[in-house]
């Protein structure tokens, strides 16, 4: 579908320099982008490919004004590109109702607008919000609950018990509400301990393919409103995110630990149990957090520690060979070496 770029400005709080009734058909990079194509540009370098494309109209910062082409100007053109994306490119929508294939337990009560796709398992008293979609293969164990617009891709699998609210979107493979991984040495055998809580995932949340997140053993385990959760990503037993956090690829997380608000953990960070994350914390990646962390504090390494000593080691550790090349030079110089005749 169409857009001028009034109707574009007018969705991203812009304003249009140029010709405003331009045609807009597709979103493309500079270098892809065709004849009806808008594109952007956040730096002098991609403008100045934009300005020699093929492109109609460039979507660019409030400090870019000079160009042969149609500019949309806004005050941050990342987000607006956020926001412009799905104008071109929409979700695809899923049709009403639940395929032949799919078992559905007579108990389970699912909103007629949800989308049931082939071959989902839905279990007894498990209950489905409106346009909520369950693409295929997905398992919804008993008593699981979903709010509205809640979007399960294929082979998610939910544990019994497991509560979604809306607007939640879980990639591909994911598992929500696996036994956590509690054992007691018993007479030299690991006793498992039985993991009896559940999942609350909070709305507006979006977990990544292939992440798993471990039921509680007694309480639930919980995953804060607005939190980013990215592939590949383990969460144990009674960890308590809170709002609006991003936790990325690969990263591990052990039992009951809590993360404040907005806290980002990056890439390959791993955090031991019962820790608490303040609000705001940042862990660089492939860290090892085995203390509490403060609010606002960036941390990093392994062990981890505050960013500017870490930073204060690693810049000595860079100087320690010419450190070691000194003191061999300085040993030669005062420790006398052998004495060939034997003479004191």
């Amino acid at each position: 579908m169409p857009f001028t770029a009034a109707e574009i400005a007018e969705r991203v709080d812009g304003k249009v320099l140029g010709d405003a009734s331009v045609s807009l058909s597709g979103f493309a990079p500079a270098g892809d982008a065709k004849a009806g194509d808008l594109t952007f540009a956040e730096n002098e370098v991609y403008f100045l490919r934009a300005e020699q494309s093929a492109a109609a109209a460039i979507l660019v910062g409030e400090n870019f004004t000079s160009s042969p082409k149609v500019l949309i100007q806004v005050r941050n053109a990342r987000i607006a590109f956020a926001r412009v994306l799905p104008l071109f490119f929409p979700d695809p929508k899923f049709q009403c109702g639940t395929h032949p294939s799919a078992v559905v337990a007579p108990s389970a009560q699912i909103d007629p607008s949800a989308h049931i796709g082939p071959f989902c398992v839905v279990g007894e008293n498990v209950r489905i919000g409106s346009r909520t979609v369950l693409e295929g293969g997905n398992h919804v164990n008993a008593n699981c609950q979903m709010g509205d617009d809640v979007h399960l891709f294929p082979r998610v699998c939910l544990y019994p018990g497991t509560q979604i609210g809306d607007r939640v979107r879980i990639h591909a493979g994911a598992v929500i509400g696996s036994d956590g991984f509690g054992y007691v040495q018993d007479r030299g055998i690991h006793r498992k301990v039985p993991q009896i809580g559940i999942v609350i995932i909070q709305d507006d949340v979006e977990i990544g393919a292939n992440v798993t997140i471990d039921r509680g053993a007694l309480g639930p385990t919980v995953i804060g409103k607005g939190t980013k959760i990215d592939n590949l990503v383990q969460i144990a037993h009674n960890v308590t995110t809170g709002e609006n956090c991003l936790i990325i690829a690969q990263t591990g997380i052990a039992g009951s630990t809590q993360l404040g608000n907005y806290v980002t953990l990056a890439g390959q960070v791993g955090v031991a149990g019962h820790l608490k994350i303040g609000n705001r914390a940042t862990v660089a990646a492939q860290s090892g957090v085995m203390r509490d962390i403060g609010d606002g504090e960036k941390w990093f390494g392994s062990p981890a520690q505050p960013d500017r000593q870490m930073k204060r080691q690693f810049l000595a550790l860079q100087q320690l060979p010419e450190l070691l090349r000194r003191v061999t030079e300085l040993e030669k110089l005062v420790v006398p070496g052998p004495n060939p005749t034997g003479q004191s």
